[in-house]
């Protein structure tokens, strides 16, 4: 941090430290050949069960590659509007999620959006209010199931294609 190579991001009582820059980036890609030579064999972040990678919960809002890819296509088509790491409801947003049952203008005691790192691919997915309603509305359509003593969430095969054109598509 003192020589100005790393940032770091708070979220709650975690740290989450980056490269300062694209010349640090360079640098470290400039030694990563002897380090894949002599050094130990890369290892994936997150968790080993690729049902955990793929889906799961965080607290109370969906995580892992679907969440994701979810807040991708949400701000792309800007039913999300991102500003660094502040995430906030688009013009569209309110009719967006009252089409699927979802009010986006509850009085929470929260925010209503906001970012949450995701560990298993290192770029955020949602969390707040709304994060939880879209957890809430996957299981009571049940186009998913919490797995017994886990937080993977299992989709359906019809489950995963009502998820998709709802919020990928």
């Amino acid at each position: 941090m003192e020589g100005g190579l790393l940032t770091v991001a708070s979220q709650g009582r975690h740290r989450y430290y980056g490269l300062a820059g694209p010349q640090v980036a360079g640098m470290i890609e400039a030694i990563t050949g002897v380090a894949e030579a002599v050094g130990p064999k890369r290892v994936r972040p997150g968790p080993r069960d690729g049902a955990m990678r793929v889906a799961r919960v965080c607290y109370d809002h969906l995580a892992g590659e679907q969440a994701v890819a979810m807040l991708d296509r949400l701000v792309a088509k800007n039913v999300l509007v991102r500003d660094e790491q502040e995430i906030r409801l688009g013009p569209s947003a309110a009719s967006h999620f009252a089409a699927i049952g979802i009010d986006v203008y509850t009085k929470p005691r929260r925010p209503v959006c906001r970012a949450c790192l995701d560990w298993s691919v290192r770029r955020s997915h949602l969390a707040g209010t709304l994060g939880a309603a879209i957890l809430e509305k996957i299981l009571a359509e049940k186009w998913a199931r919490r797995e017994k003593d886990s937080r993977a969430v299992i989709f359906s095969p019809p489950g995963r294609q009502a998820f998709e054109r709802v919020f990928l598509s």
